[in-house]
């Protein structure tokens, strides 16, 4: 039992927590940043390089020519793009809702356990443990 104890610790510690969230989130968004290469700038920069190599000498003709703009494997997949970026804003939205649930029950244990050490009776103070220490010594004279 006592393992499970200690887990219980480790998981309810923001350390554990935050370490998780970093974790998630930054795999959603190395999602869009894999996206955007992969399916935008690559295939931009191919089409433009390929565009540019095929030209030859009339380079000017030839880009204003946009028949000439279809190579193959060239295409940019801006929807694959945006499906990314959607993903991200969904995974960050759960997370958020995530962690305000745990901070939430966090401060109600809080508040429940600050409760119960209001409840206790509190013991003497400095100055009555040693006003009664003062009249033990007066009675033992």
């Amino acid at each position: 039992m006592k393992f499970i104890d200690e887990f219980k610790e480790f998981i309810s510690k923001g350390n554990a927590i935050d370490m998780a969230i970093g974790v998630v989130v930054g795999g959603a968004f190395t999602a869009i940043v894999n996206s955007l290469v992969n399916d935008v700038i690559n295939p931009a920069l191919a089409l433009i390089t390929k565009l540019f190599k095929n030209a030859g000498g009339e380079t000017a003709n030839h880009l204003l020519d946009m028949t000439k703009w279809i190579i193959p494997g060239t295409e940019i997949k801006i929807g694959s793009f945006i499906g990314a970026i959607i993903n991200f804003l969904v995974i960050a939205f759960v997370i958020f809702c995530v962690v305000k649930s745990i901070n939430t029950m966090r401060d109600k244990l809080i508040k429940k356990a600050e409760s119960e050490v209001a409840d206790e009776p509190a013991g003497p103070t400095q100055e009555e443990l040693l006003a009664e220490i003062r009249d033990l010594l007066k009675d033992k004279q």
